[in-house]
């Protein structure tokens, strides 16, 4: 009797890290079953290493990033791992780390196993990074791509570096985000290999001509050397070069894919489903028709971006910057509140006391324009809070307000009309800012008057494990 392949999928997200483990299942409605899966926290923010770009920067140490990572592998069914077949491994899109090649990592023996260490490398700077304003931003050269470029975009910090801190850039030879990274490092890649996914959230990439803007950024004095090689989203990027726990030496390694695109893969059941996800950022997807091509030039002011999927289709996407985080900030804020008044209290009691009351004031007149972190397509946006009477100011009314705000700017980039027109019949909503957060879910439904489904996990590692699976099921077929 043949053994079960098992395929593991792998997700390096902003604040937290997932391991999945994905068996095949022929009795299963669809064909597989998770296996067995493990997350672990980050903790990763770190203080920027120049003083020049504080505040707005952001960036994480790409050691506990590892760390993290490394803690997921060992915590799965080591027995498993032995059966693991391939890897597939996505993670947090736009932002960029280096590394020096032959030097961007170490394997050692990590207690029972073995495990690969970062050593030459730098911190990997966010999507979340505001170093770039909208006057630097301007200076840049126009790209040759539909897709505008934003703060926190690979190229765009590239550029900000070469400007502020051309000895930083100098240091290394590689680039990539920090799962084409973990790709590079696993399978020892003399250069990274980069999905078209991966590199149209980087910026200056043509999606129909599948090549970098090479001519266009060279002019500019861009060091186009750190551009990885391009890759389609469902080639195999190498082999693994080392034994890592119980996973064999030589094991297949794809090309990394968007978190984005590996989420709406292990949800998006019929391509008239639109997916909402709503974690740190918050996302609403819809799938474009075979033969879509979106406008050869970026419309910086346009809410909704066209974003690679599988098999040269795209992906609508209405990306907010402003999700589960504008929680996390007010309720930061209230502990903080609570502390300057003498009184220590748990923020986790704080949310779960917040979404209460929240849930029982059913209607509310304030409103909140949710908008602290801006908006990619509006940089310069702040929040604000109007219609502000003495009538509204319980918890209940403002922690209303706010879902409602985050949910409704949602909507403001893509609006239930344009979905509806699209031929979407069903809005799949999931994500860790609405799993625990029933307030959001009734502004979900409120805003988008289709059959809701919740509880179906948006899954990037299970979605990364399937690009996987997938790939080695049609290649066993005759």
């Amino acid at each position: 009797m043949a053994t079960p392949s098992v395929t593991l999928g792998i997700d390096l997200g902003t604040t937290s890290v997932k391991a999945a483990l994905v068996e095949a299942a022929p009795g299963h409605p669809l064909g597989f079953a998770v296996l067995a899966s493990c997350v672990r926290a980050a903790r990763a923010e770190v203080a920027a290493r120049s003083a020049a770009t504080a505040p707005q920067a952001r960036e994480q140490d790409v050691n506990r990033i590892i760390q993290a990572l490394n803690e997921c592998l060992a915590a799965l069914p080591q027995q498993a791992l032995r059966k693991v077949c391939g890897i597939g491994v996505s993670g947090q899109m736009h932002g960029v780390m280096f590394w020096k090649t032959g030097q961007g990592c170490e394997w050692i023996e990590g207690g029972a196993a073995r495990v690969f260490q970062p050593r030459a490398v730098s911190q990997l700077v966010t999507w979340q990074d505001g170093r770039c304003s909208s006057e630097f931003l301007a200076s840049l050269p126009q790209p040759e791509s539909h897709l505008s470029v934003a703060t926190g975009f690979g190229c765009a910090t590239i550029f900000w570096l070469l400007k502020n801190s051309p000895e930083f850039l100098k240091s290394y030879d590689a680039a990539g985000t920090i799962h084409d990274y973990v790709v590079a490092m696993l399978c020892g890649l003399p250069r990274p290999q980069m999905s078209d996914q991966n590199a149209a959230s980087w910026g200056y990439f043509n999606t129909r001509s599948q090549t970098w803007n090479v001519e266009i950024l060279r002019a500019s004095g861009f060091p186009v050397h750190l551009l990885p090689d391009i890759a389609q989203p469902t080639s195999v990027a190498g082999r693994t070069s080392q034994m890592w726990f119980e996973i064999p030496k030589g094991t297949q390694v794809g090309v990394a894919l968007g978190d984005l695109q590996a989420s709406v893969y292990s949800c998006m059941a019929r391509r008239t489903d639109a997916v909402l996800n709503m974690s740190t950022s918050a996302q609403l997807v819809a799938a474009m028709p075979s033969g879509f091509q979106p406008a050869p030039t970026p419309d910086p002011a346009a809410p909704v971006a066209y974003f690679p999927y599988f098999d040269r289709t795209y992906l609508a996407v209405a990306a907010s910057l402003n999700g589960g985080n504008v929680l996390a900030t007010f309720v930061h804020m209230l502990a903080q509140w609570m502390a300057d008044l003498g009184l220590e209290i748990e923020e986790s009691t704080v949310y779960s006391c917040m979404i209460q009351v929240g849930a029982q004031q059913r209607d509310t007149c304030l409103t909140i324009t949710p908008t602290v972190l801006g908006e990619r397509h509006l940089p310069d946006q702040l929040a604000s809070v109007t219609r502000i009477s003495s009538s509204d100011l319980s918890l209940g009314h403002v922690t209303r307000a706010l879902c409602r705000g985050i949910v409704q700017n949602l909507h403001s980039m893509l609006p239930f009309q344009q979905l509806k027109e699209w031929g979407v019949e069903r809005v799949v909503a999931s994500g860790s800012a609405l799993s625990r957060n029933e307030v959001l879910k009734q502004e979900v439904q409120r805003a988008f008057p289709f059959p809701v489904s919740f509880g179906q996990e948006v899954d990037a590692a299970a979605g990364a494990a399937l690009v996987m699976f997938q790939r080695n099921l049609n290649q066993k077929e005759p």
